[in-house]
This record gives C-alpha cells, structure tokens and sequence, in this order.
C-alpha cells in the first residue's frame, strides 16, 4: 500500500472511530505533506448519511412542524424566536422571513448536493446544476427565485428540539456567488448532523413530491405522512395548524385539506407508492406503504416492548 493511499484510509477511519483517532491521522498527514492535513476533529466525523439518488432525505422535525408552512405566494411577516407549531415531542422556535414549501425544495436540494462532503466544507455548485436537483429549467426567473431562497435560507436561525437531539444554528451557514466561476458557494453547519441521527429522519421520495409542484399543502402532507411509518389518526384541525396554514375559514380548509389529499393519492399511485385515506368524526385515518428503514424501526420497537413485558 502506497504512503497516500494508506493515508487515505487512515483519514477516512477517523470519520468513524471519531476526534481523538482524527487527530493523530491529521499530524500523520501533516508529516508528509498530505493534502488532507487541513481536516478538523469535527469536520472528520461530520458527515450526513448517504441516500439514494431518487430520493431526499429531511429531519423529521422539518416535516411535523410549520417550519416550511404550506402557504402560498405572497408577503412574509418576519419571526422573532416564535415558536414554531409541531406535533408532540418537537420543539421548534424561529427567527427569520417566514419558509414555505418552495424553500424545502431549496433546502432539500442543498442536503442532497452537500451530502457526499464533508459539513462545515464549501460546496461548489451552479445554479444550473442546482436546478437541475430540483427539477427546473434554467431560466433568468428560477435563478432569481433561487437567489432569494437560498439568502431567506442563510438569514434565518433555528432552534429545534427533536427527542434528545438538539440545534441552534442557522439552516445554511454561509451562502455567497462566487463571481469567477459563477458558482454558488455553500456552508452547511456540522452540528446539523445531529437532526441525521438514526430514526430522526426520513427519506422523502422526491419524484412524487415533485409531482405536487404548486401545490403547498399537498407537498406538506405527503412529508408529514411520509416520516410516520404508521400514522396514526390525526384531526383536521391540528393538520392544517402544523401545516401552517392561514384559511380561517373552516369549511374552505376543510375542502382544501381533502383535494390535497387526493392530490397526495394520485402523486403516490403514479411514481409506486400506496397512499390512502378516510375522513371520519373529523379525523384523517392514512394508510401508506412504511419505507423499510421505517418496518426495521417498528420491528425493533416491537421487540423492545416485548422484552419489557418480560
């Protein structure tokens, strides 16, 4: 084995036997000179999990909540620490413009172009590759709209409290164009990873989501149903405040909630997944197809349980 590949490897351990391993691959490297040798503790064992190609992996916390609120276009208000409505055992505050779904295309498409790195890195991406993630054309009007997100994105802070894991920090740490190359320049905070703990996030299919584009709250739903592996029955009322919502008006909100609904039916048909659904005494009662990560999950739940009980 040559002296640069058995760095190499010595490098890539320390992403998994953690800091103090990194540290001496890190004074190795820097006795001979190896490129690697700039790799902190932290950024030597930050990385996300890997996923698949049709796919886009978000925290869970992202999809239970109103932290990317299903509204449509129109003027934000601005948030100040506001806590952020979530389903049971998330807490979410927010400081920044108000996010809707457009900005989780944005912000899914950004974990998927930033995951084969390390986090705290720079990602270099065009615009036009960064569209091409999301399913858009190249066009002068995309590429403002994308402007706008990703700096929506940067100005932003979070505070999101999901079971025993935590983070503060902002959605994008640095975000600028780099005018030689024309590329976006994009920093993603390590501590992001502890959203990316096992069961603590969910891998969205990105075909059927893209199925839904323009339709907001059909695009929440099929992320909030998406991240159980079996729903349980949930009421209108609470939907559509954890969607973010603004209809005040109950049987308009009531019908909206139901064509989403369907739209979530014929986006999952058409791209293989199975999603249905029933409305009775006012709670929504799903019915989906658990990904397997998701059975692996219950089985091991199940397990537990029957452990306990001796």
């Amino acid at each position: 084995m040559t002296a640069g590949a058995s760095l190499s490897a010595l490098i890539q351990n320390a992403r998994e036997r953690g800091p103090e391993y990194a540290a001496k691959a890190r004074e190795r490297a820097r006795a001979v000179g190896h490129p690697t040798a700039p790799l902190t503790p932290t950024q030597a064992v930050a990385r996300l999990p890997l996923w698949a190609e049709p796919v886009r992996a978000v925290p869970n916390g992202f999809l239970r909540s109103a932290l990317f609120a299903a509204i449509g276009k129109g003027k934000r208000r601005y948030m100040e620490r506001e806590q952020i409505a979530a389903l049971g055992g998330l807490e979410i505050r927010y400081t920044g413009q108000q996010l809707d779904q457009g900005d989780l295309d944005v912000y899914e498409s950004v974990l998927h172009a930033v995951r084969h790195m390390l986090l705290g890195s720079q990602c270099r991406i065009t615009a036009y590759a960064l569209l091409k993630l999301m399913g858009k054309t190249d066009t002068g009007m995309n590429r403002e709209t994308l402007h706008t997100r990703i700096a929506r994105l940067t100005a932003n802070a979070v505070e999101v409290r999901q079971g025993r894991h935590v983070y503060l920090g902002g959605l994008i740490d640095e975000a600028f164009k780099d005018d030689l190359s024309q590329e976006w320049v994009i920093v993603l905070n390590p501590k992001l990873l502890s959203l990316f703990a096992r069961d603590q996030f969910t891998q969205v299919q990105w075909a059927t989501r893209r199925a839904m584009d323009g339709k907001s709250l059909a695009q929440w739903l099929h992320g909030f149903y998406a991240s159980h592996a079996k729903p349980v029955p949930v009421s209108i009322e609470v939907l559509l405040k954890l969607s973010g919502g603004k209809n005040t008006n109950p049987y308009s909100a009531h019908q909206k909630l139901r064509k989403a609904l369907d739209a979530v039916g014929e986006a999952s048909a058409a791209h293989g997944e199975w999603f249905g659904y029933e409305i009775k005494d006012g709670l929504v009662h799903v019915k989906k197809k658990a990904q397997r990560s998701q059975l692996r999950h219950l089985a091991k739940k199940a397990a537990k349980a029957r452990k306990l009980r001796g």
